[in-house]
C-alpha cells in the first residue's frame, strides 16, 4: 500500500483525461476538469470507496462552495488518514484555491493509493446511494445523470417542423432555402473557443510542473554546494572535482572528464587543477617567504648568543687595539 510516494514515481505521470476518467467512472460523476474537485467531497468519496464504511459521509459537503466549506471536508478527509496511518501531508491551503497542478497532483496520489487497495477494485459500491447521505449529494447525482428529455426533443422535433414546411412552402422567403443556410455558422467558433481553452490549460500545467522541477533540482545543486563547503572536506579531491563540475561556465562535455582526471591524481596535482589553486599558491607563496625571514633572523640571534666569553674579548681586543694611538709605537 502506498502512502508516501516520491515525485518521480510514475503515480504522477498519469494525464489529466485519465484522471478524470477515472472519478468519473468510479463515482458515477460528470467532471470536466480536475480543480472543480477542489472542495475534497470527493476526496472523502473515493477513500470510502475503497474502505467502505470508514468515511462519515453525512458530514461531507459536496455543495461546498467557501473555502470554510472545503476546509471542512478536508478535516474529514485527514481523521479518515488518521484513522488509517496515512502520512500523506494535505496542502488545503494549495487545494481550496483550485489551482490546476496541485489539484492534479493530489488526485494522481488518490489514484495510485486507491489502485494500491485491493488492486484498486470496487466491491458492489454503489456511489449514488452513498453520496446521498451528504449535503449536496443529491444534486451531483442529478448533474452527472444523463437526461433522457433532450434526447427524446431533439427527435421528435422535426416532425412539426416538416408538416408545417409542407403547408406553407409557398410564403417561405427564398433566404432561408436549404442553399443559403449561413446561420449554423456561429457553432464553430464556440468549439475553437473550447479548444483553445483546453490548450491553455494543458500549458499552464506544463508551466508549472516545469517550474516546480526547476526548484526542486536548483535547490539539491544548493545543498550540494553547502556541503562542499564544509572544512571538514573542503580540501578533498572528489570535492575539487564537483566543484570544478558546479562552477563550470559551459557545457561543454570535457568539464565531466577533467573532474574524473582530477580523482586519479595526486592531491598536489589535482589541486593545481582546481577552482581556487591560483589564490592558494599565492597565500602559501608569501607564508614561505615570511617564514624564511624569521628563519634567518632567528639563526643570526643565535649565532651572537652562542659566542664563548674568550671569543667575545678577542672580538673586544681587536677593536681597541685598532683603534688605540697608544698602539703604534
Amino acid at each position: 500500500m502506498a502512502t508516501n510516494i516520491g515525485m518521480m514515481d510514475g503515480a504522477y505521470f498519469v494525464g489529466r483525461s485519465e484522471i478524470l476518467s477515472w472519478i468519473n467512472t468510479t463515482l458515477h460523476l460528470n467532471l470536466s476538469k480536475v480543480e472543480e474537485a477542489c472542495s475534497g467531497a470527493v476526496h472523502c468519496q473515493l477513500m470510502d470507496s475503497v474502505h467502505p464504511g470508514m468515511v462519515p459521509m453525512h458530514k461531507v459537503n459536496f455543495d461546498a462552495k467557501s473555502e470554510y466549506e472545503m476546509i471542512q471536508n478536508y478535516k474529514v478527509l485527514q481523521d479518515v488518514f488518521n484513522k488509517l496511518k496515512i502520512t500523506k501531508h494535505i496542502e488545503v491551503s494549495k487545494l481550496v484555491k483550485g489551482r490546476p497542478l496541485d489539484n492534479l497532483e493530489f488526485m494522481q496520489w488518490m489514484k495510485r493509493y486507491c489502485d494500491s487497495v485491493n488492486g484498486g477494485g470496487l466491491h458492489s459500491y454503489n456511489p449514488v446511494e452513498r453520496r446521498e447521505a451528504s449535503k449536496g449529494g443529491k444534486e451531483a447525482s442529478k448533474k452527472s445523470a444523463p437526461q433522457p428529455s433532450s434526447t427524446k426533443g431533439s427527435t421528435a422535433a422535426p416532425r412539426p417542423t416538416s408538416s408545417h414546411a409542407r403547408r406553407n412552402s409557398n410564403d417561405v422567403p427564398s433566404s432561408v432555402n436549404p442553399s443559403n443556410q449561413p446561420a449554423k455558422a456561429p457553432s464553430k467558433p464556440s468549439t475553437s473557443v473550447a479548444a483553445y481553452d483546453e490548450q491553455i490549460t494543458e500549458l499552464k500545467l506544463s508551466v508549472d510542473s516545469l517550474e516546480k522541477e526547476r526548484d526542486f533540482y536548483f535547490a539539491k545543486l544548493r545543498d550540494i554546494e553547502i556541503l562542499c563547503q564544509t572544512p571538514e572536506i573542503e580540501d578533498s579531491p572528489i570535492v575539487a572535482a564537483i566543484k570544478r563540475i558546479l562552477y563550470a561556465t559551459d557545457g561543454d562535455a570535457s568539464v565531466v572528464t577533467e573532474a574524473q582526471a582530477m580523482l586519479s591524481l595526486d592531491p598536489k596535482e589535482a589541486e593545481a587543477l582546481s577552482p581556487i589553486a591560483e589564490a592558494s599558491e599565492e597565500k602559501s607563496g608569501s607564508e614561505t617567504q615570511k617564514r624564511k625571514n624569521i628563519l634567518n633572523t632567528d639563526v643570526d640571534a643565535a649565532g651572537i648568543i652562542t659566542l664563548s666569553p674568550r671569543q667575545r674579548l678577542t672580538d673586544a681586543s681587536d677593536v681597541h687595539c685598532s683603534g688605540s694611538p697608544l698602539m703604534t709605537y
